[in-house]
């Protein structure tokens, strides 16, 4: 029976890679060699799908591709089924910090273009350039924290923000797809609370939940405790996240997390971060959160709450 042929967006809906990336294995690497129509599209059979697929998993773990590109599929596998432990940013690919600061500069460049689409074409050649993981610290995570410095000095407006939002949370969304999700995955609910209506943060921490194999549920900003506590609980959640970044003197904002707190069951954690969050350090640790100061120390209490409860 005749291998039924795919086309690169189906390849890249498939395996969570961009089409960019997927470009830039197969020329640079020859992870594959789709076969070419009468008019020169790619077009990939399962086999090349899987292997991609595999690839991707490998660079999520701390691979370079360059190192494991010419591997067999088989050998693919079997490295798949051994995690390793996760990289510094950055490290997978080699990339420098200056690469990432000229990354940095040219996206902010954008955003104050109002270029959307040059943009995404920067977070693209970033997630190749850097890794995904790389991507996330030393792009995205620095990048919202310039432009919550520039909206606040008045230099963005709040359309240069919500053009840059719009675009980070369709790209990672594609992107930030978990290697390994199943039906037992733990599921995270994320978003900010009532009167927060800066949602940078709140979409970072969802590609770093979906990229430690979480599911997430992604709600957006501004949301009464009432409303969160109904989603976590008719999804049986594990946890909610919490991202507070402006203001950092809402009276309202001590018994929002307090009704959040109460809403839920005990045994769902809740995590609180953001560059608002030491303002309520007080009503933080009174509801018991854990605070999260930047990534690593998210990653690290997501991969403790992954575990499977006893």
């Amino acid at each position: 029976m005749t291998d039924v042929k795919h086309s690169i967006r189906a390849v890249s809906q498939r395996t969570g890679l961009s089409s960019h990336a997927i470009r830039i294995w197969e020329k640079r690497y020859g992870a594959v060699t789709p076969t070419r129509t009468s008019t020169n599209r790619r077009l990939y059979t399962e086999a090349e799908i899987e292997r991609l697929s595999l690839l991707h998993q490998a660079t999520q773990t701390g691979h370079n591709i360059g190192n494991v590109a010419h591997l067999a599929t088989e050998q693919l596998r079997k490295l798949a089924s051994q995690p390793r432990a996760r990289p510094a940013a950055g490290a997978e690919t080699g990339a420098s910090a200056a690469d990432a600061a000229q990354t940095l500069e040219h996206c902010l460049a954008a955003i104050r273009r109002l270029d959307s689409q040059a943009l995404e074409q920067l977070l693209e050649r970033g997630a190749v350039l850097h890794g995904q993981h790389g991507l996330l610290h030393q792009v995205i995570a620095p990048l919202t924290q310039r432009l919550g410095e520039s909206w606040r000095e008045g230099s963005l407006t709040a359309a240069h923000e919500h053009m840059a939002t719009w675009v980070l949370r369709l790209f990672l969304g594609r992107v930030s797809k978990p290697f390994a999700l199943n039906g037992i995955a733990p599921l995270l609910v994320v978003a900010t609370p009532a009167g927060q209506l800066h949602e940078m943060g709140a979409v970072m921490v969802s590609a770093a939940a979906s990229d430690s194999g979480w599911k997430v549920n992604y709600l957006g900003g501004s949301l009464p405790a009432t409303d969160i506590a109904g989603v976590a609980i008719q999804n049986a959640a594990r946890a909610v996240a919490l991202s507070i970044v402006y203001p950092e003197d809402d009276p309202q904002l001590a018994a929002e997390l307090q009704n959040l707190r109460r809403y839920l069951p005990p045994a769902v954690a809740i995590l609180v971060g953001g560059r608002a969050a030491p303002a309520y350090r007080d009503a933080i640790q009174a509801i018991g959160a854990l605070s999260c100061g930047d990534l690593q120390e998210l990653y690290g209490h997501l991969d403790r709450l992954r575990q499977p409860r006893g």
